[in-house]
């Protein structure tokens, strides 16, 4: 079980937010944390602390007015930790590689993967052509409908047909090196988390990492993983760390995950 660090870039701060109230159309998002640094300064906290395999996440569109602004603190990110961390958000075939030169050391995909709400192998086939299986992580966020987790895109806010499942994880081995799941219904609440979405991750014995991420608010709610996960499923969290104004100490939680 690895602790994962996360950056998350919104209108060009750093922020924690409500993941179920991000809007495209406004622009605008609960916010639970606005930092007043910049992504870099985390981007080196993370590489003195010797922290691996973090994300680094763009919220807004590429249409959007606060886009280039949001990219540039990505770019700071990734110069001041090259090789240390992920990134995604509006990435696809075309600029994966433009974000690989920068310094990451895995593009996150989600909306590109599908089209009209169908996984879409030969776009999956097109990225792996673009930077390798080995520098891709697929980002399967979910949300819940009616009795089913399903695969959302677009920030979470569109639902696809393609529901979470351990059969997809394994079905999509071939395409990426890593899974990220957000359990959007929980995530940014610090309200506890998702044991739906955990237990198809605890479902997964293949060969790729996995990093669960959503309402992780209590030190019992990390135990609560390992135990579920048999300590195979990463964490990530954030407006429950104490780097982000939450309670939960930053050097106590690298201490549980071992």
């Amino acid at each position: 079980m690895e602790y994962r660090p996360c950056i998350d870039i919104h209108n060009g701060k750093v922020k924690q937010i409500v993941g179920a109230t991000l809007s495209d159309e406004s622009g605008s998002a609960d916010e639970n944390f606005v930092s007043e640094r910049g992504a870099d300064f985390f981007a080196k906290f993370y590489k003195d602390e010797g922290l691996m395999g973090g994300h680094i996440i763009l919220l807004n569109k590429a249409d959007s007015p606060y886009y280039e602004a949001t990219k540039a603190q990505a770019m700071a990110a990734l110069k001041a930790y090259p090789g240390g961390m992920q990134v995604g958000g509006g990435i696809n075939a075309d600029n994966a590689g433009e974000f690989i030169d920068a310094g990451a050391s895995h593009v996150i995909i989600t909306s590109y993967a599908f089209t009209d709400g169908e996984l879409d192998r030969g776009r999956l086939q097109k990225m792996v052509d673009a930077v390798g299986a080995e520098h891709i992580v697929l980002d399967l966020s979910a949300r819940k409908r009616k009795n089913h987790h399903y695969v959302v895109t677009d920030r979470w806010q569109t639902f696809t047909s393609q529901r979470i499942t351990p059969e997809l994880f394994y079905e999509l081995e071939g395409y990426c090196d890593e899974y990220l799941v957000h359990a959007a219904d929980v995530e940014g609440q610090s309200a506890g988390i998702d044991d739906e979405v955990l237990s198809v991750l605890a479902k997964y014995e293949g060969k790729n990492a996995v990093t669960y991420a959503g309402g992780i608010a209590s030190y019992g709610d990390i135990e609560h993983i390992r135990e579920i996960g048999g300590g195979k499923i990463n964490i990530t969290i954030g407006s429950a760390m104490d780097l982000f104004g939450g309670d939960l100490n930053y050097e106590t939680v690298r201490r549980m995950c071992f």
